[in-house]
């Protein structure tokens, strides 16, 4: 089996975790438990074959130890305690992905079958350290044979008790950590039910809303999918949305009333909650009922609709007085000016040519027509600029609101909230669709370049094949200072060159890079790149070597190629020729 990272690991436990409806941490848990040499601090496995009792016979105890062996060296095979059983063989627990689904699955087994006994919610989940309660652990620990009917429940082994809930209470901690997370869940419940009782009243059948109900009612129902969640509400999948719809609300209002503080129900609650609420992780959503468990959605929701109609704007716009009046208006709340007059003024158009004094009608069609491409400017520069702030979201309601003339903001948001909706199942090329993004005109191109007049997507040398976005990795390795970037201007004019001899595109790997950047991917000290003035690439169809003869007789700087990537090749702007081959 193929030995993977913490992190690659932790994606498995994440995803196998959701499906079944269980606590991530379990997961992580059983792999350390059951590999001593996992992390640091884990002591080695006890010894997991039992000497035989006095009351044996010895053709009895010698059976049960075989048997134990038999088990142990199955465990051995095994990074997450699972041993093939029932409907469960070897072969589907030949990867660590499967093992991990498989562990999954059996957990899951395991909580149900305390429910089904009635064991109390408390032994199962500690509120206030919001984990499982010592006495699932222990069940864990314990090892678990299920029923042989099960689909994809396979033995689990036993463990060290002590051991798993160290490793399980490490992991759960440093998840909650990563999310700024209270480490106390005593709130969690509460917070969880305030938000699945109110939801009802909010939902409106958003894409996102309607995940999380149908998450929440999978898991709750240990379903494999949303489509069986619908025939679990009576309906087929082709019902139509507004019935599928309301049976979500009806059974979500049924979770509130049947909750009883299971491991599973809890799981199903947040993530309706990380779902509802559009978060990262089940931790986020944990952090955010902290301050807050309202279900009124955010106004961002509407975003999409906005810019949307933003972009249709100049399709549409046919110079006429309303459309300029909102157009005016948006652009003051946008640039939280305090008067029409003062919004005229910074548009460029004095105040008193629209104020109805005796001006001849072909200044005031002059000063008109200015307006509008001002104003027009600046509309096609909103999806670019948009910051998701206050005033920039109230100036594109607005806007709306005058330019359909709708009595009042909350209509608008209504229909915008009925846009997204729209938007979300719309095919592509359909008026419900979001337009394509048009790029922005860009800025005039400076005399000389500097730190802070860089614009990412221009070429570094007029008229050239290289630009600022692939000498700064996409903005994220700006140069600090004016040698740098005169270094990155040098190297990209020679570089122009190579690329003109070639006749091909230069497809860059790696320009400028920062010393810590420099010495987390492992360059040299020295490296050029520091300094900005040296590049990695390739060209697709052409090997390394073949760049590497090809530039040698004429490269003025440094050359090189290296055997290790037989596809790349580097150039420097270094003021003497050096050959090399890394």
């Amino acid at each position: 089996m193929a030995i993977l990272n913490a992190d690659q690991r932790n994606y498995l436990y994440l995803l196998e975790s959701a499906r079944v409806g269980i606590h991530k941490s379990i997961l992580a848990a059983l792999y350390a438990v059951h590999n001593p040499n996992a992390r640091d601090n884990v002591v080695p496995r006890p010894e997991v074959i039992p000497q035989p009792q006095d009351a044996l016979s010895e053709e009895e105890a010698a059976r049960q130890q075989d048997a134990a062996r038999k088990e142990a060296k199955a465990v051995d095979k095994s990074w997450m305690g699972m041993i093939a059983y029932a409907q469960v063989n070897a072969a589907q627990l030949n990867t660590f992905q499967e093992q991990v689904q498989v562990a999954a699955t059996t957990i899951r087994s395991l909580t149900d079958q305390l429910v089904s006994k009635k064991v109390p919610p408390t032994d199962l989940w500690d509120g206030d350290a919001g984990r499982y309660g010592d006495g699932l652990l222990k069940a864990i620990a314990k090892g678990y044979k299920p029923d042989a009917s099960e689909r994809g429940v396979a033995q689990l082994h036993s463990s060290d008790f002590k051991l798993l809930k160290q490793f399980y209470v490490q992991d759960s901690r440093a998840d909650l950590a990563a999310d700024k997370a209270p480490q106390n869940l005593a709130y969690i419940d509460p917070a969880l039910l305030n938000l699945a009782e109110r939801i009802p009243r909010y939902y409106r059948g958003l894409p996102n809303q309607r995940d999380a109900l149908l998450e929440a009612g999978r898991i709750w129902r240990n379903l494999p999918d949303h489509r069986s969640v619908i025939e679990s509400l009576g309906l087929s999948e082709t019902a139509p949305p507004a019935e599928v719809n309301k049976n979500l609300v009806q059974f979500l209002r049924r979770i509130s009333t049947n909750y009883a503080g299971y491991p599973h129900q809890r799981e199903a609650l947040l993530r309706l909650a990380q779902f509802w609420r559009q978060l990262n992780s089940r931790e986020a959503a944990i952090a955010s009922l902290k301050r807050d468990t309202s279900p009124r959605p955010n106004l961002d929701t509407i975003d999409p609709a906005l810019l949307s109609f933003v972009q249709r704007v100049p399709q549409y716009y046919q110079g006429k007085g309303a459309q300029r009046n909102a157009l005016t208006e948006a652009f003051r709340l946008w640039r939280q000016l305090d008067s029409r007059s003062t919004a005229l003024m910074a548009l460029g158009v004095k105040a008193d040519v629209f104020s109805g004094g005796q001006l001849d009608s072909a200044t005031v069609q002059q000063a008109a027509s200015q307006l509008d491409r001002r104003l027009l400017d600046f509309v096609r520069r909103i999806p670019a600029n948009y910051g998701q702030s206050d005033h920039q979201r109230q100036s594109l309601v607005r806007l709306i609101q005058l330019w359909r003339e709708t009595p009042s903001q909350a209509q608008v948001i209504d229909s915008l909230v009925e846009e997204v909706k729209a938007m979300a199942e719309a095919r592509p090329n359909t008026p419900e669709a979001p337009p394509k993004p048009k790029p922005v005109a860009p800025p005039k191109r400076p005399q000389r370049w500097t730190p802070r007049n860089i614009q990412l997507y221009a070429s570094i040398v007029p008229g050239g094949s290289f630009t600022w976005a692939e000498a700064t990795s996409g903005g994220t390795r700006m140069p600090p200072n004016q040698a740098t970037v005169n270094s990155i201007v040098s190297i990209a004019k020679l570089a122009q060159q190579a690329r003109d001899r070639i006749d091909r595109t230069f497809v860059i790997t790696s320009w400028f890079r920062p010393p810590e950047v420099n010495q987390s991917v492992g360059g040299a000290p020295y490296s050029r790149h520091i300094v900005g003035d040296a590049i990695d690439f390739y060209v697709d169809g052409l090997t390394g070597n073949q760049l590497y003869w090809s530039l040698d007789p004429w490269w003025p700087g440094g050359l090189g190629r290296y055997t290790k990537f037989p596809y790349l090749c580097h150039l420097d702007a270094r003021s003497y020729r050096a050959r090399w081959t890394h």
